[in-house]
């Protein structure tokens, strides 16, 4: 069996018995639950009531979401680039309507990675698709589930097509990455790597989200600098969220917002 963390949503190899512990929850940047580590299984997860929605986020680019909500709830992306498409992070649950209708968009020709967080049932994913998974090498230690189709990728970029660029970030994770797609205005596909936050023209960024541990502002200030070159107007988190113009600049004043904040000159306290 290929059991899931009902709490993370990530896939771990076959095994008789469930994992005592997941590796991804125990880990300062997730949590386990408090009620305790429960296990599923993909196929317990087709027996039930969750479906996958998918939403137009812009031309060219679908969101999919599941309904209702399992695990962490992240959004997946498909983008139709003018060469290939590619899936952005994945979400655990994978139906056949799922795969039929990302077909009748056109299919994907690769996978890419933010963080493993969103691993989920990314194997099963490239399985049924037939397509590589890119995830960054300085995250190989948290990949749960081994695969032939997974390309552990090097450096600070990776060129997918003429339009579609991965870049290691850091940050969230060693390996963190971003999907920068060329098209005419430019787009940044983040994950939570950066993070758009409630008011919409911001973003932050964080080493834990659930347990509220910041970066260090040098960090952010390497990750930012390496983002500043690069054209994008509208930038997409994993949670339904986007910064819908100058995205660019919103990341870089946002950066100066949160330095300011650790270093104390923000506050007024």
């Amino acid at each position: 069996m290929f059991y899931i963390c009902t709490t993370c949503g990530v896939q771990y190899d076959s095994s008789f018995q469930h994992p005592k512990k997941c590796v991804i929850c125990n880990d300062e940047r997730q949590y386990v639950n408090p009620n305790g580590q429960s296990w599923t299984t993909l196929e317990e997860l087709k027996d039930s009531s969750y479906r996958n929605i998918f939403s137009q986020a812009e031309e060219g680019l679908y969101s999919i979401k599941t309904s209702p909500t399992f695990a962490i709830g992240q959004t997946a992306y498909l983008l139709q680039g003018t060469e290939v498409n590619i899936l952005w992070d994945c979400i655990s649950y994978l139906d056949e309507d799922t795969i039929e209708y990302i077909k009748s968009l056109g299919g994907i020709h690769a996978i890419a990675l933010s963080h493993p967080h969103y691993y989920s049932t990314q194997v099963e994913w490239a399985e049924a698709f037939n397509v590589p998974l890119y995830i960054h090498r300085d995250d190989k230690q948290w990949v749960m589930r081994d695969s032939e189709h997974i390309v552990f990728w090097e450096g600070s970029m990776l060129k997918i097509s003429q339009d579609i660029t991965l870049y290691r970030l850091g940050g969230h994770f060693k390996g963190g990455a971003v999907l920068h797609w060329g098209n005419e205005d430019g787009v940044l596909l983040t994950g939570d790597i950066v993070q758009v936050v409630a008011d919409q023209h911001w973003v932050s960024f964080m080493y834990s989200y659930p347990n509220l541990i910041p970066l260090p502002a040098s960090k952010v200030s390497e990750m930012v600098e390496q983002l500043k070159p690069l054209h994008f107007d509208r930038l997409y988190n994993a949670f339904h969220r986007s910064v819908k113009e100058d995205a660019n600049r919103a990341v870089q004043r946002s950066a100066e917002r949160y330095i300011k904040a650790l270093d104390g000159s923000l506050l007024n306290i």
